[in-house]
């Protein structure tokens, strides 16, 4: 009798902890370069190859109902899966948005989310956000009108989705009344921007926590971000947020998919520019329960490992202007300071006279100056007129795959510029070395008796 009770406590058990949803989708994508097309969500990604003809059929798990996004390598759209999904689509990847249809159960749902999109499209947000503060909330409200009438001339058989729709709607308007103020300041080129007192407040009966709405509205998704890092922020004077004042309030969420949002976001932080990086990715592991991002992490985190002053710097040999090609290897006996830049990167320039400086200051001594431009093959002769025309000393390099080079992928590289320092025997110095225009970088290159 005890047998019999324990199995039938485990089979309810079972029905309860079994949350994943088996669905039907299928349909024919046509002219896609790769013959892939990817369903992404929340924690979630099912890649589909497809047939030689473009078309394909699969049952999917999925891990909740609401809103994912269809990838093909050239086009993104919004889809919306449910427990009652068995949707067929077409689409030719060519012309993509022109070109999708939906036929089967969910396919009114996705329909009414396409035409949505194409409401929504009709004006770029840089083109929205740079109209003044009446202009602005006159298009908000046109915006709005036509999808409330598009709304209520669909009748969707799934009510729990018309249910959500209208919150989603609602998430729309306020997203944008969320970005109006920073967004006009940029786009308009307005420092300062400060919108009028008659400027419609945020409604504060939002939920900013809400893990249904998350994985359901897009809109609601940009607005919960936005308004996370908007309040750590505080009066938004600073654009940069640390881990150290992130990670609390990630904690504090009650959502689980927000937290792995923004843990996600916020990847990066696991890397020599935090020497709390350790402590960092140990918050992270704590939070998160995607095995995916945990693996990323963990990856993030050996890599970031390896990159510690002391250890051997990963190693690059790239096609110098002068011709050939000029390796770590080679430089063997000198410190080696790099410089990771772009001649499209703004800030990169800025150094370039700072940097020239320096040069003049150690010529002679111990050390060899090293820039590494990630510039594309495509913009090869841009790269090298730019040194011409500039004068730039030491020895200039161009990596061979952008920012997929192997030396910046080994060294975390994200953003540029970055500053190396390696010393004689090919050994991690500092991977994230003071810039040019710090007073520090002479501080440090003295230490070293060059």
């Amino acid at each position: 009798m005890k047998k019999i009770i324990y199995l039938l406590l485990i089979l309810v058990l079972a029905s309860f902890t079994t949350s994943k949803e088996l669905i039907t989708l299928s349909g024919k994508i046509i002219n896609t370069e790769n013959g892939k097309i990817s369903i992404k969500g929340e924690s979630f990604e099912k890649e589909i190859t497809l047939n030689a003809d473009g078309s394909f059929s699969e049952n999917i798990s999925i891990p909740y109902d609401g809103i994912y996004t269809l990838e093909t390598n050239k086009n993104r759209s919004p889809i919306y899966l449910s427990k009652e999904t068995k949707l067929s689509l077409i689409a030719d990847d060519k012309a993509f948005n022109a070109t999708l249809k939906y036929t089967g159960e969910g396919s009114i749902e996705n329909q009414y989310i396409a035409k949505k999109s194409n409401i929504t499209s009709q004006i770029s947000d840089e083109e929205l956000y740079k109209l003044n503060e009446t202009e602005f909330l006159n298009k908000v409200t046109e915006i709005k009108n036509a999808i409330l009438s598009l709304y209520h001339n669909t009748k969707f058989p799934n009510t729990d989705f018309k249910d959500k729709e209208v919150e989603s709607i609602h998430y729309l308007v306020q997203k944008h009344l969320s970005f109006y103020k920073y967004s006009h300041g940029y786009h308009a080129h307005l420092k300062e921007f400060q919108v009028s007192d008659k400027f419609p407040k945020l409604d504060k009966k939002i939920d900013l926590d809400n893990d249904a709405d998350f994985l359901f509205s897009n809109e609601y998704k940009e607005l919960v971000l936005n308004k996370f890092y908007e309040n750590i922020q505080g009066d938004g004077t600073s654009f940069f947020i640390t881990a150290k004042d992130a990670i609390p309030k990630i904690k504090a969420l009650k959502s689980q998919s927000i937290k792995n949002r923004l843990i996600q976001n916020s990847i990066s932080d696991v890397s020599t520019e935090n020497a709390n990086y350790e402590k960092i990715y140990n918050d992270y592991i704590s939070i998160t329960n995607n095995t995916k991002l945990k693996d990323n992490l963990t990856v993030n985190y050996k890599n970031t490992k390896i990159l510690e002053n002391g250890n051997p710097s990963p190693k690059f040999d790239y096609e110098n202007y002068k011709g050939g090609k000029t390796s770590l290897e080679s430089l063997k006996g000198k410190y080696v300071y790099i410089d990771v830049w772009a001649t499209w990167c703004g800030p990169c320039r800025k150094e370039i006279p700072f940097l020239q400086k320096v040069e003049v200051q150690y010529e002679g001594k111990n050390i060899e100056f090293v820039s590494i431009s990630i510039d594309s093959m495509k913009d090869h002769e841009k790269w090298s007129k730019l040194v011409t025309e500039e004068q730039l000393g030491g020895i200039q390099l161009l990596a061979d795959k952008e920012w997929d080079s192997k030396f910046i992928k080994d060294y975390g590289i994200q953003g540029i510029p970055r500053f190396i320092l390696i010393d004689p025997n090919g050994n991690i110095v500092n991977s994230q070395a003071p810039k040019p225009s710090d007073t520090k970088l002479i501080d440090l290159l003295n230490s070293l008796q060059l």
